[in-house]
């Protein structure tokens, strides 16, 4: 019998890491999902039959306990873990809001990535899928400190597919527009009205629509790399371009 291909997904706690477990374990693989919030988490791994265990990409301790709780082996890694603080024009910014999202967003996808790297290697036929955003290489007003670390990851995900070619590792960016998650509410500081008129009038895309993205990308053959999958509502034409139903 072949042992089920395991799949690790970071920032599984909600939103579209949770929808990735679902949708990674219904495809059949055997899933270890990270998160923080580790009762929450255990809501999403427990009917999947997944894996829960705590991380915080933002410290290279327990990034590094994560993986050492992972087996040798890993096929696929979802790095998925990402927030957003604020809207705030440059001129108004501070430094704190920046650094919170460039920890989370640009150094734990990097802290992720090193760390699984050599299991991904090891299991002959890795994948590392990362989502980032259509604000990787769109902006908007208001939106620089996000925009600029989701700029920043997108060239770390184009020079891993450079540095490991050759390697049997994938490489997969996931860039979505508006999905409904807690993503805007996060941003917000948890004012829930202002977070649902991000949505408002429009239908944006869910979780499990990215979900199914990755399971797509992650399920073809070996030899096939997905580069970059651009996903948006029918709604949406740009970050700043959108349709609503008055």
């Amino acid at each position: 019998m072949n042992e089920k291909r395991v799949a690790v997904v970071a920032g599984a706690s909600a939103g579209i890491g949770a929808a990735t477990v679902r949708a990674l374990a219904g495809a059949g693989f055997q899933v270890i999902a990270g998160a923080r919030r580790l009762d929450r988490l255990r809501e999403v791994t427990e009917p999947a039959g997944a894996t829960a265990l705590a991380l915080d990409v933002t410290s290279a301790d327990s990034v590094a306990a994560f993986a050492a709780q992972c087996p040798e082996r890993v096929h696929l890694l979802v790095d998925n873990a990402g927030m957003a603080q604020g809207l705030d024009r440059v001129a108004d910014s501070t430094d704190e809001g920046w650094v919170g999202m460039w920890e989370v967003n640009v150094l734990g996808a990097v802290r992720m990535a090193r760390a699984l790297l050599p299991a991904l290697e090891a299991s002959g036929d890795g994948h590392l899928v990362v989502v980032g955003s259509t604000s990787s290489f769109e902006t908007y007003v208001g939106g620089a400190g996000y925009t600029s670390t989701k700029h920043a990851l997108r060239a770390v995900v184009r020079t891993l597919r450079l540095e490991l070619l050759g390697r049997p590792v994938r490489v997969t960016e996931i860039t979505p527009g508006l999905v409904e998650t807690e993503f805007s509410t996060v941003r917000f500081a948890g004012d829930r009205e202002r977070a649902a008129n991000v949505y408002k009038g429009m239908q944006p895309l869910t979780p499990n629509d990215v979900a199914e993205c990755i399971r797509w990308a992650a399920t073809l053959p070996s030899h096939v790399n997905v580069d970059e999958i651009v996903v948006r509502p029918r709604a949406q034409a740009n970050s700043a371009t959108v349709h609503r139903q008055p």
